[in-house]
């Protein structure tokens, strides 16, 4: 059976992290663009398995649902990474909310995103409630993807929040697509 140079090595080291971590560690507000079109700006006091404790800016601590995040990154970069947050009308004139169930969610395999992240190839990643955002893979953890757009600004996506995963090509990197595909097999870090 093949595998991926370097893949087990990689999520040994990475799977189990959380942006959530690294956002109590930094002490500092980010900014959460949740289901529902709300955005939050907040510092991250604890990270929970389900949920997160925030102290949100000009106002108090409160409980805040994992589930309910799509995107996240450092407050001090909002005005610069507003304008790079595109949206496509057809995803978000849909409706759709966030996904409870894990198996009915829109899936996107390990062995899809590290030769993506390792050939630095530019994604389109659309989410649930239409958000397009476009970018090179830089790490990605059993919870999030974060990705680099233009200037090098990094923003976290929670994989829950993702609808749509393509490349400049139109390709999808979606499991259902994937699963026949197999695109990981074709990729030089790719050992059989």
């Amino acid at each position: 059976m093949g595998h991926l140079l370097g893949l087990q090595e990689y999520l040994d080291e990475k799977y189990n992290t959380s942006i959530f971590n690294q956002a109590v560690a930094s002490g500092k507000p980010w900014e959460f663009h949740l289901h529902g079109r709300c955005t939050i700006k907040a510092s991250v006091l604890e990270n929970r398995k389900w949920d997160i404790s925030v102290n949100i800016v000009g106002q108090a601590k409160e409980e805040l649902q994992k589930i309910q995040v799509k995107f996240l990154y450092p407050e001090d970069l909002s005005e610069s990474i507003k304008p790079l947050i595109k949206m496509d009308k057809n995803i978000e004139g849909l409706g759709l909310e966030a996904i409870l169930a894990p198996g009915k969610r829109y899936f996107v395999k390990n062995k899809s995103l590290f030769p993506l992240m390792k050939e630095k190839e530019v994604m389109f990643f659309t989410l649930l409630e239409g958000e397009m955002i476009r970018g090179i893979i830089v790490d990605f953890s059993r919870y999030d993807i974060t990705v680099s757009l233009k200037g090098s600004r990094l923003v976290t996506i929670l994989r829950h929040a993702i609808y749509d995963i393509r490349n400049k090509g139109g390709r999808s990197f979606l499991r259902s697509f994937q699963e026949e595909h197999r695109d990981w097999q074709k990729c030089p870090i790719y050992v059989s």
